[in-house]
């Protein structure tokens, strides 16, 4: 099983056709496709060759409903705070980012963050997609000392320890592998990351 997902696109549609052109059985959309919400009508037709297997959450630049719209206009999966059975996992999809400077769309607080992923509470084996890293890793640093991720995306790990955990948000990041006790965990990035699953 091939799960190919991606994030930060923010418009780039050469990239987002270089991933269109991998086979997988499944792609995820990790959020900011584009940037202020705008921009959808170019990026759509360009997932919409994989809608059937195409599933996508909002960054912070893009709001839940923007993405529920986008993702029925172009026969789309809407991810955001669901899960589906991949092979023999369980995948859970969180959009949105913590509190940033910028007032984006697609922003949570902690305790919104907290509680939207205790939904997925129990579930294994997991895989979870999120666009907002955990706080304090190498997946959310922007400089030597200097981190912007979610501490209770980092606590929500640290509890269920997924096999694998996905994001994107910080593009300082992007490629950066980290292991949260027994958690593969990656800043997929605008380049994305293909993982070859049981």
């Amino acid at each position: 099983m091939r799960i190919l997902v991606f994030s930060d696109i923010h418009g780039d549609c050469r990239a987002l056709e270089r991933h269109m052109e991998t086979e997988a059985d499944y792609y995820f959309a990790a959020g900011d496709l584009v940037n202020w919400a705008k921009g959808f009508e170019r990026v759509g037709p360009i997932l919409a060759r994989r809608a059937e297997r195409m599933y996508v959450i909002p960054g912070n630049h893009e709001s839940e409903s923007d993405i529920a719209a986008f993702c029925e206009h172009f026969a789309l999966h809407n991810f955001h705070g669901k899960t589906l059975q991949a092979g023999r996992y369980q995948v859970a999809g969180l959009g949105y980012s913590n509190i940033t400077p910028f007032q984006t769309p697609g922003e949570y607080t902690e305790q919104e963050m907290n509680t939207r992923l205790a939904s997925f509470s129990g579930l294994k084996p997991l895989i979870l997609i999120c666009h907002c890293p955990p706080k304090g890793t190498p997946l959310d640093r922007v400089r030597e000392g200097v981190h912007f991720g979610s501490p209770a995306v980092k606590a929500f790990v640290e509890a269920e320890e997924p096999d694998w955990f996905f994001c994107g948000h910080i593009h300082e990041a992007e490629g950066a592998r980290a292991k949260i006790g027994p958690t593969t965990a990656v800043n997929v990035g605008k380049r994305g990351f293909l993982l070859e699953a049981e």
